[in-house]
């Protein structure tokens, strides 16, 4: 009986083969298309089962996208699925998107982020290197504030906990409204506005769809506190870039930790801001990695490859997408 084929899309490293092959290739035969010619990828790809994917609008050519039709699943490396061409890939193929294995790590640079902020770390640390030297201004507790969480998935119930411990209060959003007790307050998406007026801490987490692109605007700012620190892991384009940058400019008690960008090179490419974000004291910025830490990359390659096993055994898979709200409307 001829075992099941999976395509790998990407270059994966040693340690990712390695977690490939021990939780793939014992039932199926496992394809790297970046080690095969022409020839052979399109044979890989047009009897492949699953395809295991990163940037899949950048590992395959727009003639490839038309073998999938015998694909039964694309899982993604990646968390986000924004980039994924849904309008290539043929409807009958489920994707799965890889959400929650980066939670951890990424849970912790939110933190990060925040303490920073609250503390004014950004702000002191110019101060003094202009020969400054101010103990009267005030920082932050994270203890007894409300923390905002925007996408209450894997990475925002990790902060929710890492801000627990700190004893800070947690109000969620959800789809549902609902959030199993990990929060004490939790609205519905109708009750945004209510959030935003209570945070001290918004943490934004959620994935960019149709719904979400541009959800956060300047009428949304003008909602929060004057004082609140905004902090957004997610996807850029959920905040208004222009909303964003004024609020800021024009409310330095307001501050924001940035680990994603509007505009962002690719691998080694020069970065640059459309808005001049680094010219404000209270901001503070990072380049899109919160999620990569030693080991995180191998543990997300496991959490993809479990999820590819489930489909070749026939069994539930998690994280399927609702192309529905990535495709035009």
């Amino acid at each position: 009986m001829d075992r099941p084929g999976v395509a790998v899309t990407f270059p994966p490293s040693p340690e990712m083969r390695d977690v490939f092959e021990a939780t793939l290739g014992p039932d199926a035969d496992l394809a790297y298309l970046t080690d095969a010619g022409d020839d052979e990828r399109g044979r890989a790809l047009a009897s492949a089962e699953v395809v295991l994917a990163w940037l899949i609008d950048r590992e395959l050519a727009p003639g490839e996208f038309e073998l999938l039709e015998s694909v039964s699943l694309v899982q993604l490396l990646s968390a986000g699925v924004d980039h994924v061409p849904f309008e290539r890939i043929p409807d009958g193929v489920a994707v799965a998107s890889n959400a929650g294995s980066y939670a951890a790590p990424m849970a912790e640079h939110v933190l990060a982020m925040a303490l920073a902020l609250a503390k004014r770390l950004p702000q002191n640390h110019a101060a003094m290197a202009r020969g400054e030297f101010d103990q009267r201004t005030p920082s932050r507790e994270i203890r007894g504030s409300v923390v905002g969480i925007l996408g209450f998935g894997g990475i925002g119930r990790a902060s929710a906990r890492l801000f627990q411990a700190l004893g800070a209060r947690i109000h969620a959003v959800t789809r549902s409204g609902r959030a199993d007790g990990a929060a004490d307050w939790v609205g519905s998406d109708d009750d945004l506005d209510e959030l935003l007026a209570a945070a001290d801490v918004l943490v934004v987490a959620l994935p960019l769809t149709r719904a979400t692109r541009g959800l956060i605007g300047a009428r949304e700012l003008e909602l929060m506190k004057p004082d609140a620190i905004l902090v957004n892991v997610a996807r850029a384009a959920i905040l208004d870039e222009d909303a964003l940058y004024e609020h800021l400019r024009r409310t330095p008690s307001f501050s924001a930790g940035l680990d994603t960008w509007w505009e962002e090179p690719r691998r080694g490419g020069r970065f640059a801001t459309r808005r001049p974000f680094f010219e404000l004291p209270n901001v503070l910025g990072s380049p899109h990695n919160s999620g990569i830490t030693p080991g995180s990359l191998a543990f997300a390659a496991r959490q993809a490859a479990e999820n590819a096993a489930r489909q070749l055994r026939g069994e539930p898979v998690e994280h399927l997408v609702d192309r529905s709200e990535y495709l035009p409307g």
